[in-house]
């Protein structure tokens, strides 16, 4: 598949979708034809650091409804909203991101304890999560990448006062538009953000 091809494919899902509205994005996700299934890897910050005994949470991520999906979200335009045609998440995707980064803080050992906000005990912090893409774009004469930008927020839990918050961004470019090399650019893209994420993280836990 080349990137006109992509890009062709592209163009008819965002007609159907401008025809169809909110009716086509759902005809999208209920499809019957079975989608290959792909899923992202956890990475570990830093094991070397300061080490603490308190407990933090993370609360599902934040996102606008167009990310918060198993589809992977492409955006032909700066206005326009369409899906991979033949790849999905292996969940939605802000439940993926959610456990990326409990894996990663917990995989660096410096923490007490790390888990979702609907469970463990009581917290000393809560880490707040935005997600403000997660998408490849089709930019100016056919070339692809993807972009991650995600906002994080350490919010002390017993007075809900915000200790500190920071963006996190990155883009890539596609070597290929093939959904593999897709999911790998965006894993690529992860391995440099998850563990300046676990570090931050834990620096402000």
């Amino acid at each position: 598949m080349t990137h006109a091809t992509l890009t062709r494919r592209i163009a008819l899902l965002g007609a159907a979708s401008a025809l169809g509205g909110c009716s086509a994005v759902s005809a999208l996700n209920s499809a019957a034809q079975p989608l290959d299934t792909y899923d992202l890897l956890p990475v570990a910050g830093s094991r070397a650091g300061r080490r603490t005994s308190r407990t933090m949470l993370v609360a599902r991520p934040h996102a606008p409804a167009a990310i918060a999906t198993d589809r992977i979200m492409v955006k032909p335009d700066r206005v326009s909203i369409t899906y991979l045609p033949d790849a999905r998440w292996s969940d939605e995707l802000p439940l993926v991101l959610q456990s990326l980064l409990i894996r990663s803080i917990s995989g660096t050992g410096r923490i007490g304890y790390i888990g979702q906000s609907d469970g463990g005990p009581v917290p000393d912090s809560a880490l707040l999560v935005r997600m403000d893409a997660f998408n490849v774009n089709v930019l100016e004469g056919g070339a692809l990448n993807v972009v991650v930008d995600i906002t994080l927020t350490v919010l002390d839990d017993r007075d809900q006062r915000v200790i500190a918050t920071r963006g996190f961004a990155l883009a890539a470019p596609l070597s290929d538009d093939i959904p593999a090399t897709i999911v790998a650019t965006f894993q690529a893209v992860l391995n440099d953000l998850l563990p300046s994420m676990a570090d931050w993280a834990l620096l402000h836990a």
